[in-house]
């Protein structure tokens, strides 16, 4: 895990928020009637990379692989559309701590079962928990079954009577959810950069050396866990005041498995690296479908040539591009360089005959 990153990294991300700040001046230009579309599509993005880089202080950085993280995805998402007023906005003020106790609650109760597995055994007991919740909320009647919970308006973010942020206009919003996914890489900055990412650092490397130094583990990756899990609920809260409801499918198993190959395509422990596989993702899958409508096909084909291209992501391609050198041997089969090494000149093989 980095600590410091090359100053390309900054500058790239500096130009990719500012593109961003600045979509309304260029986004009716380059999509038109669709522009507004294009807006809502970008706020999704924004939503996924918070909702990666809380999976990313999972996987990428404590080293445990969770296959059950859209628990706490869906769980922010039915906590704001239950708790919501029928024919009244809820205020952003009580609503946001709400759902980020509830989810605490619930990371700090299946993390305290989970987290003395390790491997294969982590995967399938968080995959298992999330889709008891899955069946949960799918069969219940008071969560709506398999049509879910509509949420008939957003929460509004007041003072008194005067509106801070206008969060049902689509370009605030926006920029609401940039704010957040901001806030949460500044977070996971200042985490993995303390003492105690230093801990988890450790724990991912060498968890028997740490805990010969003294260093109570499982309580460290408790506590990794219940901040992933809560920062998965606030983008599963923002998922549903994007779209209006919250459903089972928030829950399952293929959320999880989407968020971490946006993950895999991003980069791992990068933090960054999210935040660019969430958005290219979803540029691909959009893509895709409009090629053909079989393009789970495309994009699982499209995720294995990344894995075998690009090992760590295009974080990693951005933190250690490859030298000329590196390309070049690249270009040429190894048993083709060994053979060529392994030959002499003519000129030597005659010399040496001559003697």
């Amino acid at each position: 895990m980095l600590h410091r990153y090359p100053k390309r990294v900054y500058i790239l991300m500096l130009v990719f928020t500012a593109a961003l700040i600045i979509y309304p001046l260029w986004g009716p230009a380059v999509f038109g009637a669709q522009s507004d579309f294009m807006l809502e599509k970008l706020t999704l993005m924004l939503i996924l990379a918070l909702f990666a880089m809380s999976l990313d202080l999972l996987v990428g950085i404590v080293g445990l692989v969770s296959l059950g993280h859209a628990l706490f995805f869906g769980l922010g998402a039915y906590t704001l559309a239950l708790t919501s007023p029928d024919f009244s906005p809820a205020s952003m003020w009580w609503m946001m701590p709400l759902v980020m106790v509830v989810s605490a609650l619930m990371a700090l109760v299946v993390g305290f079962l989970v987290i003395r597995t390790k491997g294969i055994f982590f995967i399938m007991t968080t995959l298992a928990f999330g889709q008891m919740l899955y069946y949960f909320v799918n069969t219940s009647q008071h969560t709506g079954g398999t049509d879910g919970v509509f949420i008939m308006f957003r929460p509004s973010l007041m003072v008194g009577d005067t509106t801070l942020i206008d969060l049902d206009n689509p370009l605030t919003f926006f920029y609401f959810c940039m704010g957040m996914v901001f806030v949460g890489y500044l977070f996971l900055r200042w985490l993995t950069r303390s003492y105690y990412g230093q801990v988890l650092d450790g724990i991912h490397d060498n968890e028997h050396r740490m805990q010969a130094l003294g260093y109570a583990t499982t309580g460290y990756k408790l506590i990794a866990f219940v901040i992933s899990g809560v920062m998965a609920s606030i983008a599963g809260m923002l998922a549903a005041m994007q779209y209006g409801f919250a459903n089972p499918a928030q829950l399952g198993w293929h959320t999880s498995g989407e968020v971490l190959m946006m993950l895999i395509l991003g980069g791992m422990g990068t933090i960054f690296g999210p935040i660019l596989g969430a958005f290219a993702y979803e540029i691909l899958q959009h893509t895709y479908e409009h090629i053909t409508p079989h393009w789970p096909i495309l994009m699982g084909l499209t995720i294995i040539v990344a894995v075998l291209v690009l090992p760590k992501g295009i974080g990693g391609l951005i933190i250690d591009p490859p030298t000329r050198k590196q390309l070049q041997d690249g270009l040429v089969p190894r048993r083709w360089r060994t053979k060529a090494a392994s030959k002499k000149p003519a000129a030597v093989v005659s010399d040496s005959r001559e003697d």
